[in-house]
């Protein structure tokens, strides 16, 4: 299969490196790599020519550059490729790349990636979205990825259903980072550690989990509460603990920093 991957940090780079593995033609794109890549992946110079060679396109890339590659992609793109807009935007931002890209007649998927990608890269949970999704898996049966279906959904209904996730996964989380920093203020680390313990089923490993994923993905997850947010503002709700949740990544991005 011809694939094509905009956007070669670390989710994008696994992907990209999982499916050279499996002998896939890949072309690649992005301003600053920084991870290895395997040896059969083609770099390019940019986003439309990775595009041009491709029968499947996976946008991977931070919300922030996600319509300027729409743009870019709208230049390029032809009736017979599948374009899957993979950044954590929110929905109405999902929407308006599809808008873009609808002259075109590109097939637009809203494809959320519903974990973290390192413990099983290309087979991490997908859930896929929008008006071509069905036809979308059927296209993607030899790759055997592990993707589910929004049923009669249109473009944006993938990107909501991972942001509300996102709300109860990313809000646990901070609120095990600030108890595990407070125990540790007050000298009972131990203490507090068996407080959260109870409450998950006394798995000490998934609260190490939770503290380090926020670290050291404290940009990306940053960003993807303010897509929360975002959306939730929209629909006239008010994200009072997910500002919380946002400003604590901040917090740990600056002390990483």
């Amino acid at each position: 299969m011809k694939i094509a991957i905009l956007g070669l940090g670390e989710a994008g780079a696994r992907f990209a490196n999982d499916l050279a593995e499996k002998g896939h033609q890949i072309w690649g794109y992005d301003p600053e790599p920084r991870y290895k890549l395997h040896p059969d992946i083609q770099l390019v110079e940019g986003n439309a020519e990775a595009a041009s060679y491709a029968d499947l396109i996976l946008s991977v890339n931070l919300s922030s550059t996600s319509i300027e590659i729409a743009q870019e992609i709208a230049t390029v793109a032809k009736p017979h490729q599948f374009f899957c807009e993979m950044n954590t935007s929110g929905p109405q931002k999902k929407i308006a790349i599809a808008k873009i890209l609808a002259p075109t007649q590109i097939k637009v998927i809203d494809l959320a990636i519903m974990a973290p990608v390192p413990p099983k890269g290309i087979l991490t949970p997908f859930l896929a979205a929008g008006e071509y999704a069905s036809e979308f898996l059927e296209f993607v049966k030899p790759l055997a990825l592990n993707i589910s279906l929004v049923e009669n959904s249109t473009i944006g209904d993938a990107a909501t259903r991972k942001l509300l996730r996102s709300i109860v996964y990313k809000g646990i989380a901070a609120v095990i980072c600030e108890a595990m920093e407070a125990g540790e203020a007050f000298g009972m680390e131990a203490y507090i550690r068996g407080q959260i313990s109870s409450l998950v089923g006394g798995n000490d490993e998934l609260i190490d989990r939770f503290v380090e994923g926020s670290r050291t993905h404290a940009l990306r997850r940053m960003h993807e509460m303010e897509a929360v947010i975002e959306m939730l503002e929209d629909k006239g709700v008010e994200p009072i603990v997910t500002r919380g949740t946002r400003n604590n990544l901040e917090k740990l991005l600056k002390s990483c920093s």
